[in-house]
């Protein structure tokens, strides 16, 4: 794929997988943020017909939620296409190339389980 022959390839591309990561945990701690307080919401509504806001601050979060599992594990699998495209020379002897993979589904799995105990 690179034709580079130089492990950096691969450490380039693992900065990338957790510059993804660290947007999957913001995008899912902003979801988080916005179905606890609808502070926004309630605001921009003038305190009327909180019940409502409410219901749309849940949805507007759950959004946020969603897309950040999305984003967890979209990266992942981009990361274990480009890891295969590399050459064995340019995977250092010994290191684990499965570990950022792996965290990025971990959050994935979380963030599904912050809906389903908001939902309910």
């Amino acid at each position: 794929m690179s034709g580079l022959d130089d492990p950096r390839v691969l450490f380039a591309a693992e900065r990338t997988l957790l510059a993804w990561n660290r947007t999957a945990l913001a995008l899912i701690a902003f979801g988080f943020v916005i179905e606890r307080s609808g502070l926004l919401l309630r605001l921009l509504h003038g305190g009327a017909d909180t019940d409502a806001v409410r219901h749309y601050s849940f949805w507007v979060a759950l959004g946020f939620i969603l897309l950040g599992c999305f984003a967890a594990c979209s990266s992942a699998l981009q990361f274990r296409r480009v890891v295969r495209g590399l050459k064995p020379v340019e995977i250092p002897e010994g290191y684990r190339v499965n570990a950022g993979p792996w965290l990025n589904l971990l959050v994935a799995v979380l963030g599904l389980v912050l809906t389903l105990y908001l939902a309910f």
